[in-house]
């Protein structure tokens, strides 16, 4: 019961920073809390022994899940840097383009 309620209060956290977030590298730091929230909710299917194989499966399918949102953010945060050498999100608008 605990890890649930840390996990909605990391939720809640991340999701705060993410909405107020400048630049990229807050926002990428936001998402993976909120990834970290996911991860800890699922605790509690592994204390129940007829739901470790379920609890094992999700766990890999929110790994990879995880592991894939990750580096596309890495590389749009790459190319953004080389891109407006600078990684305030006020300076992208629709389509990519600058003001």
């Amino acid at each position: 019961m605990i890890e649930t309620g840390a996990s909605l209060a990391l939720l809640v956290v991340g999701y705060l920073i993410a909405t107020s977030a400048k630049d990229v590298i807050r926002l990428l730091i936001s998402l993976e809390l909120m990834f970290s929230a996911v991860f800890l909710s699922l605790v509690p299917l592994f204390t129940n022994p007829a739901m470790v194989a379920e609890g094992n499966a999700i766990a890999i399918l929110t790994v990879f899940t995880s592991a894939g949102e990750l580096l596309i953010l890495i590389s749009a945060i790459i190319f953004l840097d080389r891109k407006f050498r600078s990684t305030s999100i006020e300076t992208v608008t629709k389509g990519g383009d600058a003001l």
